[in-house]
């Protein structure tokens, strides 16, 4: 896809990889739409892009709600008349062993880490069939391969974000020209294990803090090169691990 002039949604845009992926396709000529509940640092982050020359529009939303992501897709048609792709990044990582019973911590999950891809895509398809084109791109996780402990809901989110891309692609590329990216790091250093309340899981979490993780600037790399091929290619997986992870 050419980038130029093109428009895209980043879900869980205040920090991280999403933070990372919106500086990087403002750089390159995206008009970007920013989105996260955090209004005050997607402000900032407003603020930063325009002040290097890009473009950017803030619109806060809660991506379990249908009715957010309904706001965003409006206000981005209203600003920009078009939108060429979504980074279905918004994802949360509580940690926990199954015996804990932190039930209400897998629903959370299951609801931003599924639901929140599933309303993006729900919200985004209309206009990207219309155009005949686009990027959908949904971050997945290397946990969708492989189980660790404490991971079990996680993994199993992030399993169902892979297939489900899997399923969009074979049904929305070669009908309509949409590309498909499911994008899979390895540990990476972001706010994620800011979510684990489990105590058990914590203190296994030393020896994840002395590696050297993947960057997020390192994963808005792999998404760039993702959308960036031609029309006729669509990189299905990105599967990226940090050199030290076994």
């Amino acid at each position: 896809m050419k980038l130029d002039n093109s428009v895209f949604i980043i879900t869980g845009a205040s920090s991280g990889i999403g933070k990372a992926t919106a500086l990087k396709l403002a750089k390159n000529n995206v008009s970007v739409v920013l989105t996260a509940r955090r209004e005050e640092k997607l402000e900032k982050l407003k603020d930063e892009i325009e002040r290097n020359g890009g473009k950017a529009l803030v619109v806060t939303a809660d991506v379990t709600k249908k009715e957010d992501f309904e706001k965003v897709v409006s206000k981005t048609l209203e600003e920009y008349k078009t939108i060429n792709g979504i980074i279905n990044n918004a994802g949360l990582m509580p940690l926990s062993y199954i015996k804990n019973l932190k039930t209400d911590e897998w629903e959370t999950m299951v609801d931003v880490n599924i639901k929140g891809v599933l309303n993006g895509v729900a919200a985004i398809l209309p206009t990207l069939i219309k155009n005949k084109g686009g990027h959908i791109v949904n971050i997945s996780s290397t946990a969708a391969y492989k189980y660790f402990p404490g991971g079990a809901v996680y993994c199993a989110t992030k399993a169902a974000v892979k297939m489900f891309s899997e399923g969009l692609r074979q049904e929305l590329a070669p009908k309509y020209g949409i590309n498909v990216t499911s994008i899979e790091p390895g540990a990476v250093s972001t706010e994620l294990l800011d979510t684990i309340t489990d105590k058990e899981i914590l203190e296994k979490m030393s020896v994840m803090k002395e590696m050297t993780t993947l960057e997020s600037e390192d994963i808005a790399d792999a998404i760039y090169y993702a959308i960036t091929q031609p029309e006729r290619v669509n990189i299905n997986d990105v599967y990226i691990m940090p050199s030290e992870q076994q």
